[in-house]
């Protein structure tokens, strides 16, 4: 039986939590409804955060030299992506693309670096460029993505200014030894459980279409939701040459929309980011439905792969009929 999916938007906005049954039916609906699903998503999303877009920026602050086998990942031991690889960056560097960030008007500064997770040097770099970045813009939101962290090490960027941890589940608990055997899927939830503990935002969301299933989406949708996340990146698959996954096909672009109203009705309340992949799975008349689920996008490319500029992003959020959420030092588009 088809879902009345204007009904469920309605009782979701009174409080009520989306059954697995439920997820496995959107993520299902027929193409007669795939509109009504859209609509349904858009109420929740403007109830929350209106016809707003919300723009990041990531800062690739220490490239591949990896040595985990994530399946998905370019940056990983198994890869032979042609990828810039680079140790650490220096404060100076991270403080300019800081800088970078706010002139270009967005709202949130991401620093990532590669490995399994952050020695104690690490995470003291991290945080004095966090201080330094707080000290000249305090507007500036600062998400850091480090790997498997111990409380310790959360509570350091915490103190330092940092608001955001970011650490992807990536998929379910079933699926997740398929894409990677060199840590578990405990040892990420267990981060989540510390980033929570010590009080900071959760970043934390997945990547669709490695080969999962609709009830791994489901799942990961459900426990995202357990820990209240309130900045959901939700990426599509870029299957990149070199990777172990680099046969998988392209996302339809319909599935990928179809998950994002997911979790928007999963975690209404969160960011939902349509994050990497969004340009090359996100075309033509698609590009303009992303706005519908999600209020937040990533501009200036990713960690190894280019995107949008922030300018082109811009022009792209306001052709759909939204707003990018930007500082005063607005670019010009």
């Amino acid at each position: 039986m088809n879902l009345n999916l204007k009904t469920l938007a309605e009782e979701i906005l009174k409080g009520r939590a989306l059954s697995k049954k439920e997820g496995l039916q959107i993520l299902r609906t027929p193409p007669n409804q795939f509109k009504d699903l859209l609509n349904a998503s858009l109420q929740v999303r403007e109830h929350y955060f209106g016809r707003r877009v919300k723009v990041a920026v990531l800062k690739n602050a220490r490239s591949g030299l990896c040595g985990e086998d994530c399946s998905y990942c370019s940056q990983s031991k198994v890869s032979k992506a042609p990828i810039e690889k680079y140790p650490m960056q220096s404060l100076d560097s991270l403080v300019e693309g800081a800088r970078a960030t706010v002139e270009a008007g967005a709202k949130r500064y991401c620093m990532v670096i590669s490995n399994r997770g952050p020695t104690d040097k690490d995470v003291e770099h991290l945080a004095e460029a966090a201080r330094r970045i707080k000290q000249k813009w305090k507007h500036l939101e600062i998400c850091c993505s480090v790997g498997l962290i111990t409380k310790e090490q959360v509570l350091e960027l915490k103190k330092a200014g940092a608001g955001w941890i970011n650490h992807n589940l990536n998929t379910s608990e079933r699926f997740y030894p398929q894409i990677c055997t060199t840590h578990t899927y405990a040892d990420r939830f267990r981060t989540l459980r510390y980033v929570q503990e010590a009080g900071l935002n959760i970043c934390s969301g997945g990547i669709i279409g490695m080969g999962e299933e609709d009830g791994d989406i489901v799942d990961m949708a459900l426990t995202l939701r357990q820990f209240n996340v309130r900045s959901l990146p939700v990426n599509t698959l870029h299957p990149m040459e070199g990777t172990p996954l680099q046969d998988q096909p392209r996302m339809d672009p319909e599935r990928g929309l179809r998950a994002l109203c997911l979790f928007r009705l999963t975690s209404p309340k969160a960011e939902i980011r349509a994050a990497g992949g969004r340009e090359i799975t996100y075309t033509g008349e698609y590009e303009k439905w992303v706005f519908y689920p999600a209020n937040s996008v990533f501009a200036e490319g990713y960690l190894t792969t280019g995107g949008q500029s922030l300018k082109e992003t811009c022009q792209v959020i306001r052709k759909a009929g939204f707003e990018p959420e930007i500082e005063p030092e607005e670019v010009a588009v």
